[in-house]
């Protein structure tokens, strides 16, 4: 019997172990974050301490995601993974060992919450990136969607358990129980047999890798549109992050019990909208999905906020759990299918960079708007928000255009090799400059201008520092494109770069070249004078 379409991606082994393993850990770290949020509510029980717990969890995504995806993408991605794992088991170690001895007040535990959140803030580049190279690419879009469920099912699981948990035996078995969880997550990393990749290029250093990170992503327009919009609509969905514990607590007088159950209702929400997900693809754009999801999302936060009991709040819950997977597996798979791999971690850093940014904002002026205005009032302004941004972010790119066909007449212009003596003499500071010349008909002047504003989004995607067009002021006909790499490495990485649609694209502007010429590619090297 075959499998549901929804579970095709567990024909991949190491796929299987590595979302099994995944789904245990972050069972464990809902278990933590219940813990934390819910013991923050005695150590210290304004709305802003307790909003701080989410802030402190988030906060490092903000501030590391870059330079970890830049990590992920230049190390052995597994080695780095092990390493973030074991970070995290010993940070939640020592948090239960204080709580247990009674040492630990309000701004240890944020200074710990933020400790176990720089390994977390490692693992989702990586991890992201790492899923391609787990599955087959016709699995892939299903395989990032069965994360997202993994994810939103551990959401329902941890939380109610680590109520439990807190009911039972306190916030250190439940610190202590996320470091286990943590533990079998790293046997499963060295249990992985990654396959060796070929290094063709040299490898970067951390700081040129994370600043053409930064330009291919402010080069991509898909890119780019995918990462405001989840920016937006991350920033109205968080404030139920932080008020959550305080609306339970106080608003319905409920204890950590049901402040487990609430989140598990969340994800309980997400879990069932993961198996409907494959055949509202089908149906609809990646984009009405998530302009859906985010009047969801926004009607849900409202419907929390306005309610009285314990049972109309728990439906907003499941409500918004389903909601809040939709849109963000949705954006996540557009982020990870927009990325080359080569920079794919990278670009998914800067994606988290952007959202968790806009979620530790959106947390912390929610516990704000809580403390000045009321935590339901705060509810109902964020859910609004919520509605009206996702319908102004509706026309932002999820996916990239049609495909360019290569033109027959004309492949992309090529220059001559480097003279041995120059190419014995480069060094790492010496910046290249590459030129390609053009002659055109004058009557295709405003086509090739605009082929060459795609060529433009190529050089810098693809490594390029600056890139420049001039026109020849006595023979308009004549054009020469200029763009500049910071070195012969940065040059050979660039040509290697290239995606098969980049190709196309260049083609396809030398394609204007006047009949009976060829276009002429040249490059220099900087002199130290």
């Amino acid at each position: 019997m075959p499998a549901p379409a929804a579970f095709i991606p567990f024909r991949n082994p190491a796929f299987r172990m590595l979302w099994t393993a995944t789904l245990i850990s972050n069972i464990g770290g809902w278990v933590q974050s219940t813990g934390a949020g819910w013991l923050m509510t005695s150590l210290s029980p304004s709305p802003v301490m307790v909003s701080l717990v989410q802030v402190a969890s988030m906060l490092p995504v903000f501030l590391l995601a870059l330079p970890a995806g830049a990590l992920a993408d230049i190390m052995d991605r597994r080695r780095f993974l092990i390493f973030t794992q074991v970070w995290i088991c010993a940070a939640a170690l020592l948090l239960c060992a204080l709580t247990a001895a009674g040492l630990l007040g309000p701004w240890g535990l944020l200074a710990f919450t933020f400790l176990i959140g720089i390994g977390a803030a490692a693992n989702f580049p990586a991890f992201g990136a790492t899923t391609p190279e787990l599955v087959v690419r016709e699995d892939l879009v299903q395989a990032i969607v069965l994360n997202a469920m993994g994810f939103n099912l551990s959401r329902a699981i941890g939380p109610a358990l680590g109520g439990i948990v807190l009911g039972w035996a306190g916030a250190e078995v439940a610190f202590a129980l996320n470091a286990a969880c943590y533990l079998y997550l790293t046997g499963a990393l060295l249990l992985w047999k990654r396959s060796p990749e070929a290094e063709t290029t040299p490898r970067e250093g951390l700081l040129d890798a994370m600043g053409s990170g930064v330009r291919y992503v402010l080069a991509s327009p898909v890119m780019r549109g995918i990462i405001i919009r989840a920016t937006l609509l991350f920033f109205a969905g968080s404030a139920v992050w932080g008020l959550l514990p305080i609306l339970v607590r106080f608003r319905l007088g409920l204890g950590p019990y049901a402040f487990g159950l609430m989140l598990g209702a969340m994800g309980a929400g997400a879990v069932m909208a993961s198996f409907g997900l494959p055949a509202l693809r089908s149906r609809i754009s990646r984009s009405n999905i998530v302009l859906l999801c985010a009047c969801g999302m926004g009607l849900a936060i409202i419907a929390l906020g306005l309610s009285p009991h314990w049972l109309p709040a728990g439906l907003a819950m499941l409500v918004y759990g389903a909601s809040w997977l939709g849109m963000t597996s949705t954006l996540s798979a557009a982020s990870q299918l927009a990325a080359r791999p080569w920079v794919r971690a990278r670009a998914i850093g800067l994606f988290q960079v952007a959202t968790f940014g806009a979620m530790v904002l959106g947390s912390t002026l929610g516990g704000v708007g809580g403390a000045l205005i009321g935590v339901p009032h705060t509810l109902v302004v964020f859910g609004l928000g919520a509605i009206l941004l996702g319908i102004l972010s509706r026309r932002l790119p999820l996916e990239p255009a049609a495909n360019i066909p290569i033109p027959a007449r004309l492949s992309e212009p090529v220059p001559e090799a480097p003279a041995p003596e120059i190419l014995r003499s480069l060094t790492e500071e010496a910046r290249l400059l590459e030129s390609v010349r053009y002659a055109v008909p004058t009557a295709s002047r405003d086509a090739f201008l605009a082929a060459m504003a795609e060529v433009r989004g190529v050089r810098l995607r693809a490594g390029a520092i600056v890139w420049r067009l001039y026109e020849d002021l006595a023979h308009p006909e004549r054009y020469i494109e200029l763009w500049a790499v910071r070195s012969w490495s940065d040059h050979l990485r660039e040509q290697s770069r290239l995606s098969e649609q980049d190709h196309a694209i260049l083609a396809a502007a030398a394609a204007f070249q006047q009949e009976g010429t060829a276009p002429e590619a040249e490059r220099f090297v900087q002199l130290p004078i």
